[in-house]
């Protein structure tokens, strides 16, 4: 069992509890694996590196809805087990994004997929070792989804518990999984031709609402909260009103995530800051600075967003070029409105008072962060 505490709402000791849990079930999975053949190693071996850290705030979003409803700090730790499957299926989601976005790096590491390329061509395997290295990747991605579920139906709880929660998983899978075909739809739009008229200004920041509101909001900040309040028996008033709260602190959550993409120290993020201006990552960022341009600096912007080759030089003037338009200003107003909403509706929400704080701490280290 943790403690959880309010004042520090990703402490050391639930980070610990959260990496034992997926230590844990990996550790059981390892065997399994080896006894199908001993040359699957590199998936567990990659199982571990990649749950092995991060943020971890999906497993304290769900612990923290479960404190709220349940009024204790007191962490059971088949609770704990239970939110810590979130990580195991943000770690999936994260290999297939990479896949998807040709990154070269995730978490300060080569990404999984350049992993397995790197495996191929070591070994001087036949055949392409880009398209084995995509291929291992999806694969990886694929287990640590199918062992999401998996830890979460053996973390402990009981059959109650678990069927109160399970909706609430079911729900997340379609949703990222549907979120992100959205954003594949998104990024094959062209922001300059698009952001030249204001009724497709309009469009694209739609368009980019709704991606992020399912792809992230909901997966990253919703769902979580919803778990952990279901397994706690939380009533369907609570359940609104933690989704109130919810989805303006997800959406805030992504547009900081966008900020920092570009504009990140890289010692911190462990990303390229360059690396959405190369693959023209859409972001309300980027749709903003489009739309905010004079006609000759989204025409420049244009030539530098999507340039797989930008150097440096480039990528400073992308940001300068940014900077120009108004765009980051608007962003980070945006942050704090959908901010506000959020803390607005979790201050009324019917919820035990140390839970709400704990809560509110939790959003401002989601929203505030540089990392």
């Amino acid at each position: 069992m943790v403690r959880l505490d309010s004042g520090t709402p990703v402490s050391d000791d639930f980070r610990a509890a959260v990496s034992r849990s997926i230590e844990a079930f990996l550790d059981h999975q390892a065997p399994i694996l080896n006894d199908l053949h001993p040359a699957t190693a590199p998936l567990i071996e990659r199982a571990r590196l990649f749950t092995d850290g991060g943020k971890r705030l999906r497993p304290a979003f769900c612990a923290w809805a479960w404190a709220a409803v349940a009024n204790t700090l007191d962490l059971p730790d088949a609770v704990a087990r239970a939110a810590a499957s979130l990580d195991v299926l943000h770690v999936s989601a994260l290999v297939h994004d990479d896949v998807m976005d040709a990154s070269d790096y995730r978490r300060g590491v080569p990404a999984a997929h350049r992993q397995f390329e790197a495996d191929h061509r070591e070994a001087g395997w036949r055949g392409d070792p880009e398209q084995f290295g995509r291929a291992g990747a999806i694969l990886l991605g694929d287990l640590l989804l199918v062992w999401s579920e998996e830890m979460f139906r053996r973390s402990g709880l009981t059959t109650d518990e678990l069927e109160r929660g399970r909706p609430h998983l079911e729900a997340v899978r379609t949703e990222v999984t549907a979120g992100q075909y959205l954003d594949v739809l998104a990024q094959a739009r062209d922001p300059y031709t698009i952001s030249r008229t204001e009724e497709g200004r309009e469009q694209l920041a739609d368009l980019v609402k709704t991606v992020v509101t399912w792809k992230s909001a909901s997966y990253t900040i919703r769902r979580p909260l919803l778990l952990g309040a279901a397994i706690a028996g939380a009533d369907a008033v609570q359940l609104g009103a933690l989704t109130s709260f919810a989805q303006p602190l997800g959406r805030a959550f992504q547009y900081r995530d966008d900020v920092l993409g570009i504009y990140g120290d890289e010692s911190l993020t462990g990303k390229d800051s360059g690396e959405d201006l190369r693959v023209g990552k859409l972001t309300l960022l980027a749709a903003e600075a489009f739309g905010r341009s004079t006609d000759e600096d989204a025409a420049e912007l244009a030539t530098l967003f999507g340039n797989p080759d930008l150097d440096a030089a480039g990528v400073a003037r992308a940001r300068e070029l940014i900077d120009a338009s108004g765009a980051r200003e608007a962003v980070e107003e945006e942050i704090r409105r959908e901010f506000d909403l959020a803390l607005a509706a979790l201050a009324s929400a019917e919820l035990s008072e140390e839970g709400r704080a704990g809560l509110t701490a939790l959003a401002k280290l989601a929203v505030r962060r540089n990392f």
